[in-house]
């Protein structure tokens, strides 16, 4: 029997034990410890990006956490959670989302600086072997446009020669695609004022072509996204898509027959289909476009197969406007452009080859980031048509 007593007299020596085993633990850690050589964390062979990356982000997430819950708590600080990403601590009065185009005096009073608002933009991807079929187009259009040129020959001063061009704008990047002038250059806040954004190529004829006449068209048959009718040159031998041949009797078209290649009549190339050379985007559209062009893909091509993903329904918003058409020239001038390969191959053929690449190479992303949107929602991508 375990009485009172005995157990309180056990206790002081249960202790005394305890005390005695980490005493010991710790005297023979401090010797194992002075044994051994000092340890740079250095040598623990860890990845410095690794140790400087959590660093950084703990560092960023506990500092932007604690500010925002010092402003979020503190009701003389500003923080607008509806701001732009950036802006939360401007007072929403100041912050200006969008930007413009527009050219502005130097001295004077701003608010007087614009006497006329352009209501559309011309961008015109270009070099100064074709100056003379740059200044044919640019007369086409009135002073409702601004004239945008993207020069990527590196020469622009000599364009003075031209009256229209000393109010135009001019933005010189050598050896660069229209696609890569577009990413960077045409933001859809920066391009937000206008109603139309034409973005065209140099060798485009446009005898027959008034940009007022095609607008007003344009909207008669709710297009968002058009281009003018091709008709065939001999340059090109005739070749271009039957959605893009120019028809006779006809104000606009929406939909065509390609021989082998309309299994679905409302998808491209039969439907729902312009070219990249000469297209034409509404406001809203060329928003959507902006964010599906891919930052190191320069040519473009894919994309006008790819346009329809931009409005809905496609098959009757993308047209082609028969009664402004203007011709494709053919000039392979950019092509030029390219370097010529080790292995003998022209520049033009080592062009071409990146042309394709970047077409598979965005038909692939394109699937990938819709297979993995609908497996996130649980839908069998399988079941579906094809880029539907």
């Amino acid at each position: 029997m375990v009485t009172a007593r005995s157990f309180a007299v056990r206790r002081p020596n249960e202790s005394m034990r305890h005390v005695l085993i980490l005493f010991v633990g710790g005297f023979l850690g401090l010797i194992i410890g002075l044994s051994l050589p000092p340890l740079s964390i250095t040598k623990l062979n860890l990845p410095y990006g690794l140790l400087h990356l959590s660093c950084v982000q703990k560092k960023y997430i506990d500092s932007s956490t604690t500010s925002q819950n010092q402003f979020q708590s503190d009701p003389t600080k500003i923080w607008v959670p509806t701001n732009p990403r950036g802006a939360e601590r401007l007072a929403p009065g100041i912050v200006k989302a969008e930007s413009d185009l527009f050219l502005r005096r130097l001295s004077g009073v701003p608010s007087e600086d614009l006497t006329f608002i352009p209501k559309y933009l011309v961008t015109f991807t270009v070099g100064y072997e074709q100056r003379k079929n740059i200044d044919a187009a640019v007369k086409k259009f009135s002073k409702d446009f601004t004239i945008l040129l993207f020069h990527y020959d590196g020469r622009t001063t000599e364009w003075d020669e031209f009256e229209w061009s000393k109010q135009a704008i001019h933005v010189s990047v050598p050896k660069q695609t229209k696609w890569w002038y577009a990413k960077r250059f045409l933001h859809p806040d920066i391009v937000a004022p206008y109603d139309y954004i034409f973005m065209w190529d140099e060798d485009l004829g446009v005898e027959n072509f008034n940009a007022e006449e095609y607008l007003k068209l344009v909207r008669k048959y709710g297009l968002e996204i058009s281009q003018p009718a091709l008709e065939p040159s001999k340059s090109t031998k005739g070749v271009c898509w039957n959605m893009t041949k120019k028809r006779e009797n006809s104000e606009v078209h929406k939909e065509a027959v390609e021989a082998g290649r309309c299994r679905f009549p409302l998808l491209p190339p039969c439907a729902a289909f312009v070219e990249i050379m000469a297209p034409v985007f509404s406001r809203s559209a060329w928003r959507c476009v902006w964010y599906m062009i891919q930052n190191e893909f320069v040519h473009g091509w894919g994309l006008d197969f790819s346009f329809r993903k931009c409005v809905e329904p496609a098959h009757e918003k993308i047209g082609v406007v028969d009664a402004q058409w203007i011709v494709h020239q053919g000039i392979p001038s950019l092509g030029n452009q390219g370097e010529a390969q080790t292995t003998g191959k022209p520049a033009w053929r080592a062009v071409k080859e990146r042309c394709g690449m970047e077409w598979r190479m965005f038909q692939g992303r394109l699937t990938n980031a819709e297979k993995g949107y609908y497996k996130s929602k649980g839908i069998d991508f399988s079941t579906l048509l094809l880029h539907n």
